[in-house]
């Protein structure tokens, strides 16, 4: 696998403290092999530190951000106070994440009967650089198994991989909801209703999924279930503009919430 031999400026680490002093504390990099970098106290915490020990202590695992690097020097500087919660645990997550992709790849070197390193050269070096990260590779294959092959892949590897991803890649799927009052004054105007109801549960991706459920008169809850938040947010959106859309051709009446009125 590449790796690259210092952190960017400005990226974010995983590290383990190994020696706190009156004056910082020296952080071994978990991603780096053996490579050290140092928070300086006054980027420890926001405000005086008094007592650096009270913030910091060896064999800690924290994030940091990297604020600087010399590589004629071997200096990386770091800072934790510059990290917030929602920095952390992003970081601690995507860590986490590349974590069990090398398991898997070890997993798959073995059932291939290959080193670890030539499995790389191979093909895991090009995933990296097609999805970004190795974990995403396998999390895109969950989705599609076709998915490499798709994008061009080929080799012995393939069926072990794929395999291997749906074993162990758990996709997770978010859900959000909303309600829609809905009225037509025509005589036939529950048909052009459910017309317009049935139409916006139609999804052009085969992993969302819709539903609108008959809550009681005129209000109406619609689910949707997507991959991620801004997938979901989206087809909401496509949704409910639909069914505001053929409601008016209709002279009716529409109003979109996010929470359920009495």
């Amino acid at each position: 696998m590449i790796k690259k031999d210092y952190p960017d400026e400005g990226e974010f680490v995983l590290g383990t403290v190994i020696k706190v002093q009156n004056y910082g504390a020296f952080v071994s990099l978990d991603e780096y092999p053996n490579r050290e970098g140092f928070i300086h106290i006054a980027e420890v915490a926001s405000g005086w530190v008094k007592r650096i020990r009270n913030h910091i202590k060896e064999k800690q695992k924290v994030v940091c951000k990297v604020v600087g690097t010399d590589k004629s020097k071997g200096h990386v500087d770091l800072s934790l106070k510059r990290v917030n919660d929602h920095q952390k645990r992003s970081k601690i997550k995507e860590w986490k994440k590349g974590q069990k992709a090398e398991r898997l790849m070890g997993m798959l070197a073995k059932k291939l009967n290959k080193p670890v390193d030539q499995c790389y050269k191979d093909f895991g070096n090009d995933l990296i650089s097609k999805y970004g990260t190795l974990y995403a590779a396998f999390e895109e294959t969950a989705y599609d198994l076709e998915i490499l092959k798709n994008d061009g892949f080929e080799g012995e590897w393939l069926d072990e991989f794929k395999a291997l991803a749906k074993e162990n890649i758990s996709i997770q799927f978010v859900e959000i909801t909303g309600y829609l009052d809905v009225n037509s004054w025509l005589p036939d105007g529950v048909n052009h209703i459910r017309d317009a109801l049935s139409n916006a549960e139609q999804s052009e991706f085969e992993d969302v999924e819709i539903q609108i459920k008959y809550i009681g008169a005129p209000q109406y809850m619609i689910t949707v279930k997507a991959p991620d938040y801004k997938v979901a947010e989206s087809e909401m959106k496509k949704a409910v503009e639909g069914v505001e859309e053929e409601i008016e051709k209709y002279d009716g009446e529409f109003k979109f919430h996010r929470k359920a009125e009495e």
